[in-house]
């Protein structure tokens, strides 16, 4: 069996195991559902607005940029139309795992062809030495890759739109290399420099779960929750929540039903859903993701007692 490299949890093929839904793909789910379970702001979507992957390396991913919404809608109406921000939250790590987020101050576009052309652009990055438990932000126009040794969840506005401008002089079993996107990639990357990099998270107080903000921005906002008891998971009218099981086995209760969860599962949560319960039965560690209201979330995290200097070092606004 060939190794696998990623696994879509949300893609819009990916097949709903339970509910009234069950059998469909998310795709079509998503435009049957009420509005009342979309949410009164993230039901605004045509399409499924958030999606989750986990990702396995084995060797060095090529070197990469993704454009952001405005060029997307401008060039690749196409392919969708929606750039690509992206975080993510380090699951396992081997000793020595590292990664390429962001290029170093000062590199200019002309420094990154000529890295380009004598196989030195990795010299150019910003690199990070990863370890379980981190999360880091992408912004769309940052040139980036992922070194092996990792598993990564990745939460990111739904878009496959990625620029490859360096693999490593790869090729597949007919001698043929893949497709480079070098014109485009330095026409959306961001030279001066951007938010990306490695976040801090904000602790968010709890009598239930240990709970931290991990990243926000207008696509998405992730929550990592640290559960040893049973948590209330509370509804909120505007939107959904996605929850994805890190680690650790037990049961999600509400009002019509109970639901053994895995490590692995993402659960779709309706934003019109009664208080449900989160219910261990060891253990367990999720990502919970919504589609906020930046300016709501800000001054939600103001009334919390947070500073704004902590704020906007986990949220982009």
């Amino acid at each position: 069996m060939d190794p696998i490299g990623e696994a879509w949890l949300t893609a819009l093929d990916s097949r709903v195991a339970n509910g009234p839904f069950v059998g469909r793909s998310l795709g079509e789910s998503w435009r049957l559902m009420p509005a009342a379970w979309r949410g009164t702001r993230s039901g605004r979507h045509q399409n499924f607005p958030i999606l989750a992957k986990f990702l396995f390396p084995r060797e060095k991913l090529s070197i990469q940029v993704h454009p952001d919404d405005a060029f997307a809608g401008r060039f690749e109406e196409a392919a969708g139309g929606r750039g690509k921000t992206e975080m993510w939250h380090i699951v396992s790590a081997e000793p020595g795992a590292e990664l390429l987020l962001g290029l170093k101050p000062g590199v200019t576009q002309e420094d990154f062809v000529q890295g380009l052309a004598h196989e030195t652009v990795e010299d150019l990055f910003v690199r990070y030495a990863v370890r379980a438990g981190e999360t880091y932000f992408v912004q769309a126009g940052t040139q980036h890759a992922i070194l092996p040794g990792m598993v990564v969840c990745e939460i990111q506005e739904y878009s496959d739109l990625t620029y490859r401008v360096y693999d490593y002089g790869r090729v597949d079993a007919q001698g043929k290399s893949r497709e480079l996107h070098l014109e485009k990639a330095l026409q959306v990357t961001r030279f001066g420099g951007t938010r990306s990099g490695r976040i801090l998270p904000l602790p968010l107080h709890s009598p239930d779960a240990n709970k931290h903000l991990l990243a926000a921005c207008e696509y998405f906002a992730t929550e990592r929750w640290d559960c040893d008891r049973t948590t209330a998971l509370e509804n909120d009218a505007t939107e959904f929540q996605l929850i994805i099981i890190l680690s650790g086995r037990g049961e999600l209760h509400e009002a019509e039903a109970s639901h053994s969860y895995l490590p692995g599962q993402a659960w779709f949560l309706p934003a019109e859903l009664p208080i449900s319960l989160l219910h261990p039965n060891e253990p367990t560690s999720l990502l919970r993701v919504t589609v906020p209201d930046k300016n709501v979330l800000y001054s939600q995290l103001l009334r919390m007692g947070f500073d704004a200097q902590a704020i906007t070092r986990v949220l982009v606004m």
